[in-house]
């Protein structure tokens, strides 16, 4: 469940109105429909006076109920965490960390791959603005792990050195994309997931002065 969804729900079970919300986070009415359509995303300081009001967190707000730490994922050979830590280096050594690519896999193709010992990372996607592609994690000769993902820019004003920004700070519990805030002068980032390392699905924003301008979606999981 997407935060607008979340966040119309919650204000729908207190029973009240766009204009009563407003009142009392200090906002206009518009705002708050700004928000549940998810036409832009609420300030840092909204967003914790929201928590406060429905008695949440902000962590809950922005991710699904579902637990997004390492599930029961099995491998013959090592452990999830081992894994999971060499998904982190590898993300924090090809695009997010700037890396270069390699040799087009496709027409067009971008691609960027990592390796330690038998453990092997690659990330190929096709786009710009417009853009969809596949992470993939070997050990050896046999495929453990992927995901696809597929996004766009949409609004004036992207930074692709904020998005990698945001994709180095991936966290451990969410080894996917992002952490599920981050900010840097104008830019946010939301990053919401539901499921597991096993079994997965999410979705990351970018927002220039609370006005959304990139989407990407993405799902995966254990392979065997």
């Amino acid at each position: 469940m997407r935060f607008c969804e979340k966040l119309a729900r919650l204000r729908k079970e207190a029973n009240l109105s766009q204009e009563g919300l407003a009142e009392k986070i200090g906002v206009s009415r518009q705002s708050v429909a700004k928000w549940e359509s998810g036409e832009s995303f609420p300030e840092v300081e909204k967003l914790i006076l929201l928590s406060r009001h429905f008695a949440t967190s902000i962590d809950s707000l922005l991710k699904d109920d579902e637990s997004c730490s390492s599930g029961t994922f099995k491998r013959a050979q090592g452990t999830e965490n081992d894994l999971v830590a060499f998904l982190i280096r590898a993300k924090k050594s090809t695009y997010a960390g700037h890396g270069a690519e390699t040799e087009p896999s496709r027409l067009n193709s971008h691609d960027l791959e990592y390796r330690e010992g038998d453990l092997y990372y690659y990330d190929t996607y096709l786009g710009g603005e417009r853009f969809a592609g596949e992470e993939a994690l070997w050990e050896g000769e046999t495929p453990v792990w992927s995901m696809n993902y597929v996004g766009r820019v949409i609004g004036e004003g992207f930074s692709g050195d904020f998005l990698k920004e945001a994709l180095a700070l991936v966290p451990a519990d969410m080894p996917f994309r992002g952490p599920p805030m981050h900010s840097n002068g104008r830019y946010g980032y939301h990053c919401m997931v539901s499921g597991d390392f096993n079994w997965y699905s999410g979705r990351e924003e970018i927002f220039l002065d609370s006005r959304l301008i990139y989407e990407c979606l993405f799902h995966g999981g254990a392979v065997r």
